[in-house]
């Protein structure tokens, strides 16, 4: 997207049947989000299973393909198979190209940008916003998110962040309709060198603040420390070694999940821990 977005324009306002924002570069794959999905089901499987109505996710900015919006739309009917999961593209050629693989009621597609448009009073659970801050300047990334937890349901989430072409390396931070609630870094731990390589995928909102002084920095630094003395665990493999990395780095940074999670190639920490 441009980085030339202005949250206070008349965009951005939104006129009546114009979409808000700017088209992204598109550039898409599958699986290219698995890990986030992973976390997305885990942390609201409870929210989705216990709906009094089919919940609603919507997958924003999927891009020039739709395979993230039929991914994620798949593994949420895992823990609820009448989830409606809706992708929503600024570029109607895009949009065009997804609707062969929808699949109404349970995965359909529209036009729109960060107005989230859905049908009536309708809210969404989930809204997951994968690679689409990143191009916009810093300053406008809470009004942004503002508007996009005005569209959350009660219990509802925001996903936003940033992960690498194939999926290997993700950093995302997670949201209420309250504002930011946790950070988390996630990664496919075969080929990391330190954990501190997920820094070049910071969301927009922390990237620009990885720099001596500041939280985040001094997260990254302490997570390469626990790294480096985890060593000898290597020999058990890479899971071990980040499971003991963790354990270590918990004893200074408030850590918000455990071994479960860790397994996975996660950690999660409080958005309050990181905050510029």
């Amino acid at each position: 997207m441009a980085a030339s977005f202005d949250p206070s324009s008349s965009a951005a306002r939104g006129r009546r049947g114009r979409p808000v924002g700017t088209v992204t570069r598109g550039t898409t794959n599958t699986n290219r989000l698995r890990r986030m999905d992973r976390w997305i089901a885990h942390t609201l499987g409870p929210a989705l299973r216990s709906a009094d109505r089919p919940p609603v996710a919507v997958d924003l900015g999927y891009g020039a393909a739709p395979w993230t919006a039929v991914e994620l739309s798949g593994r949420l009917r895992t823990v609820r198979p009448d989830v409606r999961t809706v992708g929503i593209e600024i570029e109607p050629e895009r949009v065009a190209a997804a609707l062969p693989y929808a699949e109404p009621p349970l995965l359909t597609f529209r036009r729109g940008g960060f107005e989230v448009p859905l049908d009536g009073a309708e809210r969404a659970l989930l809204i997951r916003a994968a690679n689409v801050l990143r191009q916009y300047e810093e300053g406008a990334v809470a009004a942004v998110w503002e508007r996009l937890c005005g569209r959350l349901a009660p219990g509802g989430l925001l996903v936003e962040g940033t992960c690498d072409e194939i999926g290997r390396r993700h950093v995302w931070v997670a949201l209420g309709p309250e504002g930011p609630r946790t950070v988390t870094f996630a990664a496919r731990l075969g080929g990391l060198d330190r954990p501190s390589d997920l820094a070049e995928r910071l969301p927009k909102a922390l990237i620009h603040h990885n720099v001596p002084g500041r939280p985040v920095h001094a997260f990254l630094t302490d997570f390469d420390r626990a790294w480096s003395a985890a060593a000898p665990y290597g020999a058990f493999g890479a899971r071990q070694r980040w499971v003991a990395a963790c354990r270590a780095l918990g004893g200074s940074w408030p850590l918000l999940d455990a071994r479960g999670r860790w397994r996975q190639g996660e950690v999660t920490v409080p958005w309050s821990a990181l905050a510029p």
